[in-house]
């Protein structure tokens, strides 16, 4: 759930909270922790996603594919659950993002999902990481938005 004054999911903002009270020696460790944790967010071959998208852009190192697993929360809204695959050549700071973005974000509503402001990345990775890897950063969350913004489509079009 989220509103004005915390417009992020709930546990994304934990891993928010986490990262900015951590001193940034501490704080990198936490991302290299995180980085070596992203297979664990890999899908399995017996599973099945309602979305996938598996591309290779221009402002990654390697192929990166978004599974997005459909379900409802209580009150009846849509809401995704993520899996992301990574080639081998992705950097560590993508790596560290898919994890903390496939745990922060899971189980929320399309809707939060695509309203989750970008400001939280220098308060994760500090600002030093985010001048230094712009776009990188940023990569994992346009791609999960993205799946989101497609999956509503699809689900407008079908109640149409």
């Amino acid at each position: 759930m989220t509103d004005a004054s915390h417009p992020y999911p709930a546990a994304l903002q934990d891993i928010i909270t986490l990262f900015e009270n951590l001193p940034e020696t501490e704080r990198r460790e936490m991302l290299v922790t995180y980085a070596e944790n992203s297979a664990k967010w890999g899908p399995t071959a017996d599973e099945t996603f309602d979305l996938e998208d598996v591309r290779k852009d221009e402002e990654c190192t390697d192929t990166v594919g978004i599974y997005l697993k459909a379900g409802k929360d209580d009150d009846g809204q849509p809401t995704a659950s993520f899996k992301v695959s990574l080639g081998h050549e992705v950097q560590t700071l993508t790596r560290a993002m898919t994890s903390i973005l496939c745990r922060g974000l899971n189980g929320s509503t399309l809707q939060a999902i695509l309203d989750v402001p970008a400001d939280f990345v220098p308060k994760i990775v500090g600002a030093d990481l985010v001048r230094q890897r712009s776009q990188t950063v940023y990569y994992v969350l346009t791609r999960m938005k993205s799946a989101a913004k497609v999956y509503q489509n699809r689900l407008r079009q079908e109640a149409s």
